[in-house]
């Protein structure tokens, strides 16, 4: 399929910066999915970084496509979807994402690749190169979640309403148990280029989001 205009906006596949410091001067029945076959706090995760990305984009780049929806970007790490493949997690996510959106929700195949790249590449952070507009802003708003990197982009106020409603659950601990496991079990993983040491500890001392991760009720 040819890339158009149409639906390189209309999906998110602008290209912009890999380097995020260089540009920074939802659907129900996705939604229902995600409930159904994730652990609580993997989907509060996906939801808070659907919160996240829907206000950086309102914030910081008003004039691309905002159309987000809450993605199974997460979905990879559950044990059982880390059992069923030797791909690494980013990638199992974005081809579950894949045919979900397209076969199984009959979404258009360029909203449902522009999806699946951005979970494939969501971890690819650096400062070379170029990725679509979504794939960046689900960068952006996964790293905040995970690590609280660039925490001016969310108000703490809002900040704090948004994981009122989407509590942590111990998220820090969790998601940094899953990336030892899948490092562990896949040694391979991509999750390496992040450092197999630096990344997980990085997730689990994340000192902004310390008091929130105690929430369960």
């Amino acid at each position: 399929m040819c890339p158009n205009a149409d639906t390189v906006g209309l999906h998110g596949w602008t290209a912009v910066p890999v380097d995020a410091d260089a540009i920074l001067k939802e659907s129900p029945k996705v939604q229902e999915y995600a409930k159904e076959k994730l652990p609580i706090e993997t989907y509060n995760h996906s939801m808070r970084v659907f919160h996240w990305a829907t206000i950086i984009a309102r914030q910081q780049f008003p004039t691309y496509a905002s159309s987000l929806s809450p993605s199974t970007l997460a979905i990879g790490t559950t044990p059982s979807a880390r059992a069923s493949t030797q791909l690494s997690f980013e990638f199992q996510g974005g081809f579950i994402a894949l045919q979900l959106i397209q076969h199984q929700l009959g979404g258009a195949q360029s909203q449902a690749e522009a999806v699946a790249e951005a979970i494939i590449r969501h971890q690819d952070q650096g400062a070379v190169g170029t990725i679509t507009f979504l794939g960046q802003l689900i960068q952006l708003a996964t790293v905040y979640d995970n690590m609280s990197e660039r925490p001016y982009l969310v108000h703490p106020q809002t900040r704090e309403q948004v994981v009122t409603k989407f509590k942590r659950c111990g998220w820090s601990r969790c998601f940094s148990k899953a990336l030892r496991a899948e490092l562990e079990e896949k040694p391979w993983a991509h999750t390496t280029h992040l450092g197999s040491e630096k990344f997980p500890n990085g997730v689990r001392f994340n000192k902004l989001m310390e008091e929130y991760d105690a929430w369960t009720e």
